[in-house]
Formats: structure tokens, sequence, C-alpha cells
């Protein structure tokens, strides 16, 4: 009885590499970090320097809130930070 022929067996190529990822942020993501840090603290001395007058007198102790909250804005942008 004939045998039968054998497949011709391909030469054993190795999976390509996947491209790295981008590790990193953007060229504007620390400086919009710290500006709005520093933005924020000075909203706030501004406020209490001005006896409560500036930023913005007729938000009165809103102030404190929209400082505080620029603060908050950028501190969170850290935790992305690489």
């Amino acid at each position: 009885m004939p045998e039968s022929k054998g497949r011709e067996k391909r030469a054993y190529t190795p999976p390509s590499k996947p491209a790295k990822p981008k590790v990193g942020n953007p060229a504007w993501f620390v400086p919009v970090m710290l500006t709005l840090m520093v933005v924020g603290l000075l909203w706030i001395v501004v406020f209490y320097i001005t006896s409560q007058r500036f930023p913005i007198e007729s938000l009165g102790r809103w102030n404190l809130g929209i400082g505080f909250g620029l603060m908050l804005v950028g501190f969170g942008m850290t935790t992305r930070w690489r």
C-alpha cells in the first residue's frame, strides 16, 4: 500500500510584538494642573486679604468654594499624571 505524502511544514515565525502603548501625558497637562492649583490658592488668598470684597463680591463665601474647587480639580489631575 502506498504511503501518503506528508504536508510541508512552514518554518516557525514568532508572533509580532505589539507596539508599546504611549505612556505619558500631553505637553499641556502639567502646566494646566499647576495653574489650576495656583489660581485656586490665589483666589482664596485674595478673598481673605481683601476682607471678602474680591475676586467677586456678590458671591460672598462662595468665593471659597470656587477657590477650593479649582485646587481640587488641579489635585485631581495629579492622579492622572504620568
